[in-house]
């Protein structure tokens, strides 16, 4: 499965595409060094699969890629950063 990225000037989203039915993490730009994820979003076809997981992973690997912190304010991201002490280099 590919995780996909759209941007515009103020922020963007990550998604996946399984069988014609799209989950997604929306996120905004606060700073340079900021990101707030403020949005999941996963269909009822799609759900208890792990692809909101799967979404999640990906914004903590691209903020360790690009060197920022993320703000979770969307419920179900911030309920994952709590399970996952892992990510905690990567949440404010």
């Amino acid at each position: 499965m590919t995780v996909q990225e759209e941007k515009t000037a103020s922020g963007g989203r990550y998604f996946v595409v399984v069988d014609g039915h799209e989950a997604e993490m929306t996120y905004s730009r606060a700073s340079e060094k900021l990101v707030i994820i403020d949005h999941t979003g996963v269909p009822d076809a799609l759900r208890g699969q792990g692809y909101g997981k799967v979404l999640g992973e990906h914004a903590v690997a691209a903020a360790r890629e690009g060197g920022w912190k993320i703000v979770p304010l969307c419920p179900f991201f911030k309920a994952l950063s709590i399970r996952h002490e892992e990510w905690q280099d990567v949440i404010q």
